[in-house]
C-alpha cells in the first residue's frame, strides 16, 4: 500500500512518544500532503526531532496512529527509509573521505549501481554548489559547505520525502540563506519538505504550512500567514527604555491605540495596526522611550502570544 489519490504521505493521529516518565511528544495529529513544505516550529525541547525520529524509523512509536507512504514504521522500516531523505541536526559525514566519496559510499547503502552513482554525484554537486570541491576533504569545508553536502548526500536515493531537522542551526546568516535557496529550488522540483525549526524566518522563507508546538504538543497549525493574521495584528512597535526609566504599567499611554502590550525583559511589545500612528500618539502623550522600531508581525509574535514565552530562550 502506497500514498495515492490525494492520501496523505504521512499520517499521524494521537502520535505519543515517551521516554520512561517523561513526555516527548503529546498525543499530535497532522497529514502531510504531496509536494507541500510542512515545518514544526517551536522551541529546543518542544517535540519536534522526536516527532521526526519517529517518522525516519529510528525511534518507534510509544502510542497512538502513524503512517508513512501508508506503510507502518514498526513493521516496514526498511522500505520507508529507502524513500525518505534525511538531513539530520548534526551532520554525519566522514571526515576522511572525499566531498565526492561521501556521496558515493552513502549511495552505495541504497543499492545503487557505481556508474549511477558517479553521474548522480556530479549532479547533486552542481546543485549545491560544492563542484570545485569535489576531490577536497570534508574536515575544512566551513559550516554551511557541510550542511550542503549533507542535503546532497540525502538526495541521492531520489527521495520522495526530505527529512530536514534543524537545517540551518550554526550557520551564520550567509550560509543560511544559500542552504534556503537550495532547498526553495527542491521544493519548486515538487519534493516534498518536512522540517523542524525555531527560526520564524526560517518557517516563513520555506513553509506552506507548519504547525507551532510545545512542550510536546501542537497549539496552533496553518499557514505562516494565517497563523500571523489569526494570532497577531499586522505591525509591532518595540520600544526599549533607559535603566529604571521603564513605566510599571504603560496603560494611560496606550489605551486606544494597541490591541496587546507583551512586556519582556529587554523591551516591550506593543501590537496594533498601524505601528508609526501609534508611536506618534504615544509620543504626544509624553511617552519617550529610548528607542522605537516599528515592525511587522513574526510568527515570533504567533508563539509568544500562544504560550507566553519566546522561540529562543
Amino acid at each position: 500500500m502506497t500514498a495515492q489519490n490525494g492520501q496523505p504521505l504521512i499520517h499521524a493521529r494521537d502520535l505519543v512518544k515517551r521516554f520512561g516518565d517523561f513526555v516527548a511528544v503529546d498525543g499530535i495529529d497532522f497529514d502531510l500532503q504531496r509536494g507541500e513544505a510542512f515545518g514544526f516550529l517551536g522551541p529546543n525541547g518542544a517535540g519536534k526531532t522526536s516527532t521526526m525520529r519517529m517518522i525516519g524509523c529510528v525511534s518507534p512509536v510509544t502510542e497512538g496512529t502513524l503512517t508513512v507512504f501508508g506503510l507502518d514504521p514498526a513493521r516496514d522500516g526498511v522500505a520507508i527509509r529507502g524513500r525518505l531523505g534525511v538531513v539530520p541536526q548534526q551532520d554525519t559525514l566522514d571526515m576522511d573521505l572525499t566531498v565526492r566519496e561521501n556521496i558515493v559510499i552513502y549511495g552505495r547503502y541504497f543499492g545503487l549501481p557505481r556508474k549511477q552513482l558517479a553521474e548522480r554525484a556530479d549532479e547533486l554537486l552542481e546543485f549545491v554548489e560544492l563542484t570545485e570541491r569535489a576531490d577536497d576533504r570534508v574536515e575544512p569545508l566551513s559550516g554551511g559547505m557541510k550542511r550542503r553536502l549533507t542535503i546532497a548526500r540525502s538526495l541521492v536515493n531520489d527521495p520522495e520525502i526530505m527529512l530536514l531537522d534543524e537545517p540551518t542551526t550554526g550557520l551564520d546568516p550567509q550560509a543560511r540563506h544559500v542552504v534556503w535557496d537550495r532547498l526553495y529550488r527542491l521544493k519548486r522540483q515538487g519534493v516534498t519538505l518536512l522540517l523542524t525549526t525555531h527560526y520564524m524566518d526560517e518557517a516563513e522563507q520555506l513553509c506552506d504550512r507548519l504547525v507551532v508546538m510545545d512542550r510536546g504538543k501542537i497549539v496552533a497549525e496553518g499557514s505562516p500567514r494565517d497563523l500571523i493574521e489569526r494570532y497577531s495584528t499586522r505591525e509591532v512597535v518595540e520600544m526599549r527604555f533607559d535603566d529604571g526609566n521603564r513605566p510599571e504599567d504603560l496603560s494611560y499611554w496606550t489605551d486606544g491605540l494597541v490591541s496587546r502590550v507583551e512586556p519582556l525583559p529587554d523591551r516591550v511589545l506593543l501590537y496594533t495596526d498601524d505601528g508609526d500612528a501609534a508611536s506618534h500618539a504615544m509620543h504626544e502623550r509624553g511617552l519617550v522611550p529610548e528607542s522605537v522600531l516599528v515592525r511587522r508581525s513574526t510568527l515570533e509574535d504567533v508563539f509568544l502570544h500562544l504560550t507566553g514565552r519566546s522561540l529562543i530562550e
